[in-house]
């Protein structure tokens, strides 16, 4: 309570500001006292700073405001300045830090306050000794360089390299800062010797700059990408000097995180862990950074030097954005490993099962670092060949499955299922991706799936299928993007199980309804990606797919449906007449489940209550990815997109207040989508004999029924002949079986590639700030500010 007096029994609380009268910058006694070096931490300033007190300075003495402000940039410059190397001067500065992270928000709520950080100061001059006001800094360019000195101070936030008594302390403005990276890694070998103290100075910094960067919170989303954020504009631009050695140590610090330490088990509850606060700060910090639209890279370059030996120097210089720049140039194949080391050992991290309950730490963070492996493999392409080039891709995959399968029921991880996805479909427009799914699956996760024995690939169908199958009804515009997913690797399996072909099957026969098909415009396109699916595994890995083979002939009742699906007015209204009868849009029933894996828990719903952001819309999956084919020696070239493929309403999609709008090709209203109703009642739309007339001469049922017209008669006859109700004997059978030249010309491989584009970036951002809002409640910075950029609901 000592705090309290300080800050609000004195002369020198924060209603001191209210009063009209005006607060003097030079008035050296008051704001002394004010600074006084009483030990706070960033919590007690939120308590003794209340938002009410906050606005009433705004209102009521904006000059005050202003005042205050200007003092503590003054004196995080000053700090920087002289090199914090008094006790008395550490915890000014850090005051001051916590003082502006609280205030901040309510500078960026307020429109007409926005500019206030860009204007320049009098007297605050860019040039030595030089006094001139046109030469003067604005105050965040002031505020930015003074944090970054001092994310480089030593025995503040890094260790000395000298070990003598402060008259010969170092000169903060010479050394030079890429000696002193904070971890070993990328660029950088030296592990330096982890200090406490240190930690938590870096935290408190690093949580001023997220505050800084925050302002884009307070803007409405725009599909405008000149829409930069101008703190992080200047924090990455060459005004910058510490900008490489900061971006080395923060990815540093967070691909070495390792949070289960020496592995001893309750270890965790013992010792508290000043790392992984750290560690959370620098995810979330450098995701922000690297916020850039790479769909309009014609930005301005730089020259491309850099002092890092760890960045390539060969390549074109990148965007002026220095972070997104440095990224995208790391080649050494051992820095790959080392990210892709850290990243995969923290996404496992949640999956880690021990025998002891609570025995291993597990951390929170996973989906900012989801969003760092999405730029990582979006900005550095030889970073995406090195994740593909070996098997080591399934560390990344395994996790995301499991995170897909388990938020499944729930609303409020509505943005962790669509990141999760958009990851797997850049991956799966790579050939390797597919190739590597034929690994085994051994790792026995427990995941709320059916038990089967087979590869990555039967993984990853039985996961969609289950999403599909039993996820909550806003997950249905995923559903175009994780069949996408399965196409682009299906020419690649070489042999699924009998539980995955199974699964297919179910979802054929459950999207191939009349009821389902004459419901929402878009709805048969999935059956399209089914049949092509069918088709891929047939024509190019027929040999080892004798349970997919096996499936097809069981079930070819539903292809014949397909075939023979009425076009009529009389039959379509017939067919949505039974959607009546059935609530669910997909039945559970004959999806063979089985038994659930043992040791997993059910997917569950969110708590009552839950905070959740809300997302803009997402591009359909034909403005999300681009045709390519895939020619005889395996490379790919790009295919114009035919008139034919585009909407034919040609209306854009309808964003959502919750934005989960993924609509297909099409685009009437997703709430019906949603619902899996027919739009006639509302007037939107109807399904017509030639609409069902237009796509239903398009299925591509060709290569699938001379499967049939050729293998029916085979596997009744061995039936008839011997008797059998045995699977296996069949099976040995279709083995052994060849189509070869009896099958249609094998059609080319079509792969959609993801393709960069402003609405994703702007997704991207959206999802990437309301992750951020919703994980800072210690302290909690942005609660009860007027956030604009997505609306804050309880599930």
């Amino acid at each position: 309570a000592d705090d309290w007096i300080v800050w609000n029994g004195s002369s020198t609380s924060i209603t001191t500001f209210v009063s009209p009268q005006p607060v003097e910058a030079t008035d050296n006694a008051f704001w002394d006292q004010f600074w006084a070096d009483t030990a706070t931490s960033v919590q007690d300033v939120f308590a003794l700073v209340p938002a009410a007190e906050i606005r009433a300075v705004r209102e009521e003495s904006p000059s005050n405001l202003a005042t205050l402000c200007y003092k503590a940039v003054e004196k995080l410059v000053q700090g920087a300045e002289s090199g914090c190397h008094t006790e008395k001067e550490r915890q000014i500065v850090l005051n001051c830090c916590r003082l502006l992270t609280r205030i901040l928000p309510y500078i960026f709520e307020d429109p007409d306050w926005r500019g206030f950080f860009w204007s320049t100061v009098p007297g605050a001059g860019r040039g030595e000794g030089d006094e001139d006001d046109e030469n003067a800094r604005p105050l965040a360019e002031s505020l930015l360089l003074a944090v970054t000195d001092l994310l480089f101070c030593p025995d503040f936030t890094v260790q000395s390299h000298r070990r003598s008594t402060v008259d010969t302390a170092e000169d903060i403005h010479s050394i030079d800062s890429c000696e002193y990276i904070w971890e070993a890694g990328v660029g950088f070998a030296h592990s330096p010797q982890p200090n406490y103290i240190h930690d938590l100075n870096r935290t408190e910094l690093l949580k001023l700059l997220l505050t800084c960067f925050s302002e884009a919170m307070y803007l409405p989303p725009s599909s405008d990408s000149s829409n930069t954020n101008p703190w992080v504009q200047f924090f990455c631009s060459t005004e910058n000097r510490h900008a490489l050695p900061l971006f080395t140590s923060l990815l540093n610090v967070v691909c070495a995180y390792d949070p289960v330490g020496y592995g001893i088990p309750y270890n965790h509850l013992l010792f508290s862990d000043y790392r992984e606060p750290l560690v959370e700060e620098a995810a979330q910090v450098l995701i922000v950074t690297l916020d850039y639209d790479s769909s309009t890279s014609s930005s301005p370059t730089v020259d491309g030097t850099t002092t890092g030996t760890a960045m390539d120097d060969v390549d074109p210089p990148g965007p002026d954005n220095l972070f997104v720049n440095y990224l995208s140039r790391i080649h050494r194949e051992e820095d790959f490993q080392f990210i892709l080391k850290g990243v995969a050992r923290l996404l496992s991290n949640p999956l880690v099962q021990t025998y002891l309950p609570n025995s291993a730490k597990k951390i929170q963070f996973h989906q900012e670092l989801l969003v760092l492996f999405w730029k990582l493999c979006d900005f550095n392409k030889k970073f995406l060949f090195f994740v593909l080039k070996s098997s080591d891709v399934l560390d990344i995959l395994v996790p995301i499955l499991y995170f897909l399968n388990d938020a499944r029921a729930d609303q409020s991880r509505v943005g962790l299922m669509h990141i999760g996805v958009f990851i797997l479909l850049l991956l799966s427009g790579e050939r390797n991706f597919g190739v590597r799914l034929n690994k085994p699956y051994s790792v026995r996760v427990p995941m709320d799936i059916p038990v089967f024995t087979g590869t990555h690939a039967d993984l990853l169908i039985i996961v969609f299928h289950k999403i599909i199958t039993s996820g909550h009804q806003r997950l249905q515009p995923l559903f175009d993007c994780l069949l996408t997913i399965v196409v682009n690797v299906s020419p690649y399996l070489k042999s699924l199980s009998m539980v995955a072909a199974n699964k297919l099957l179910h979802l054929l026969e459950a999207f191939s309804t009349t009821w389902f098909l004459f419901s929402a415009v878009q709805n048969h396109h999935l059956v399209f990606f089914l049949l092509e699916v069918f088709n891929n595994i047939i024509q190019y890995q027929f040999d080892g797919n004798s349970n997919l083979v096996y499936a097809v002939i069981r079930k070819r009742n539903v292809f014949h449906q397909l075939a023979n699906l009425p076009t009529d007015s009389q039959s379509i209204q017939k067919g949505l007449q039974r959607k009546k009868k059935t609530p669910e849009p997909i039945s559970r029933t004959n999806s063979q489940d089985g038994v659930s894996m043992e040791g997993s828990r059910p997917a569950a719903p969110a708590e009552p209550g839950t905070l959740k952001t809300s997302l803009v819309a997402t591009p359909g999956i034909d403005k999300l990815t681009e045709k390519s084919q895939v020619s005889e020696d395996g490379t790919m070239r790009s295919l114009e997109p035919e008139a034919s493929q585009l909407s034919p309403e040609g209306n854009p999609p309808v964003a959502l207040s919750d934005g989960e709008s993924w609509s297909g090709e099409a685009s009437h209203s997703q709430r019906d989508r949603r619902r899996l109703s027919s739009a006639s009642s509302s007037g939107q739309w109807t399904p017509t004999p030639d609409w069902v007339m237009s796509w239903k001469s398009k299925l591509p049922l060709q290569t699938i029924m001379r499967l049939l017209q050729v293998l029916v008669p085979q596997v009744e006859k061995i039936c008839i002949d011997k008797g059998l109700t045995d699977e296996s004997e069949i099976l040995k059978f279709l083995q052994h079986g060849t189509l070869v030249g009896l099958l249609p010309v094998p059609h080319p491989i079509l792969i959609r590639k993801y393709q960069a584009n402003s609405g994703t970036a702007m997704w991207f951002r959206t999802y990437m700030w309301g992750v951020i809002y919703l994980r800072n409640v210690d302290p909690p910075i942005w609660y009860d500010t007027d956030v604009k950029l997505f609306e804050i609901q309880r599930v």
